[in-house]
């Protein structure tokens, strides 16, 4: 990264006191908080930096006119005190976005220092702050005129036009505005008690894809190429249990901690996603701490995905895939799995490979069109 683009985010950052998250004795060589380039005094030098952090305390668009850095650094405490794992995998944490005057205010200062990161190929991990702070994270793509798939994880859609707060209905700016940036919407782990049906019908129109938690949690597995295809990814707490995440008072239903932590390492395995955003949290409804421990342990696993992500093969290294030829209603198809990890890709006309799972090859296989292709086809 060059000095001017550090210069030119400067000013939106505020350092991190490095005592506020550590014991008095500071961190072992074993901990992530040991090894992590950190903004104490000045941005530190993130050529290397595979995982970039950002805390973002803004909730004045969910809650009461609430502006602070204890929710990211409350994720942090937990965050760098774990156990380091993963010793090729830099990480950098540039510190806390400085809240603005207005919550518009912030959403620019966020936008603008994703626009700046985005385009250096790392990884950025944002710490909200309320859920409509996911409306700066995209913004920051509009703004390079970046077309994009999103995946927004979150138990509702929030597409409330009764309601007065940005955090429920920050998507309808999203969708509408124009020019419009997105190639595909996936929406993972609504629950269907909190969504209007009619709602669904207005996403399947708009050719997004929208998958209900209870049919996710009988095969995560088939969220990673989901995930995989996509540059953005936001989580909202409100999609975890309360049992496991405490501070989410939405419902007492959804993915276990151990779910959750498993749709973070497809992100963090994704060569695509660059920016993630994790959004919800509020100290105060947070019992034991057990949601920034939740929060810190989904950081974790993102490090453990770019860590798998580093042993995968490209495409073009044809030797490290298993190659299949299939022809399905007259169409003629290549299927690839990596030797390496297993993942799944298939071939799209004037597309090229896409993700996808060992599911859509068997289908294919039948001589039947797998749902993923045509969809992809109908975008494009």
């Amino acid at each position: 990264m060059s000095s001017f683009s550090l210069e030119s985010i400067a000013d939106f950052l505020a350092p991190i006191n490095i005592f506020e998250i550590s014991s008095d004795e500071g961190f072992r060589e074993t901990q992530q908080g040991k090894h992590i380039l950190c903004n104490t005094e000045s941005l530190p030098d993130i050529t290397h930096a595979d995982l970039i952090i950002l805390g973002c305390g803004d909730s004045r668009g969910a809650f009461e006119a609430k502006i602070d850095d204890e929710t990211p650094n409350s994720i942090r405490t937990e965050f760098y005190n774990l156990y380091k794992w993963h010793d090729d995998v830099q990480v950098a944490d540039l510190g806390n976005v400085k809240s603005g005057f207005t919550l518009q205010d912030t959403y620019a200062a966020l936008c603008a220092i994703l626009k700046e990161l985005i385009p250096l190929g790392k990884k950025i991990v944002i710490l909200g702050g309320s859920h409509d702070l996911t409306a700066a994270q995209y913004d920051a793509y509009a703004a390079s005129q970046k077309i994009i798939h999103i995946s927004n994880i979150d138990a509702r859609i929030d597409l409330d036009m009764d309601s007065a707060l940005p955090v429920d209905n920050f998507l309808l700016p999203i969708f509408t505005q124009e020019p419009n940036f997105i190639k595909s919407y996936n929406h993972i782990g609504f629950q269907s008690y909190l969504v209007h049906p009619g709602m669904l019908e207005t996403i399947d129109k708009l050719r997004f894809d929208c998958y209900r938690v209870g049919k996710i949690k009988d095969n995560i597995e088939a969220m990673e190429p989901v995930i995989r295809y996509s540059d953005m990814v936001s989580f909202d707490i409100a999609a975890i249990q309360n049992a496991h995440a405490p501070a989410n008072h939405i419902t007492p239903n959804g993915f276990n901690g151990e779910e959750a932590c498993t749709l973070m390492q497809y992100a963090g395995f994704s060569n695509k996603v660059s920016t993630i955003g994790i959004y919800g949290l509020k100290k105060e409804r947070d019992l034991h701490n057990l949601t920034s421990k939740q929060m810190a342990h989904m950081l974790w696993y993102i490090m453990d995905g770019i860590h798998q992500s580093k042993e995968e093969a490209t495409i073009d290294e044809r030797e490290h895939f298993m190659e299949y030829h299939v022809r399905f209603a007259e169409i003629e198809s290549t299927f690839l799995q990596s030797k390496i990890t297993g993942k799944w890709w298939m071939d799209v006309p004037e597309i090229g490979f896409i993700p996808c799972s060992k599911e859509d090859y068997l289908i294919a296989a039948k001589n039947d069109i797998p749902e993923r292709w045509l969809r992809t086809i109908e975008r494009n």
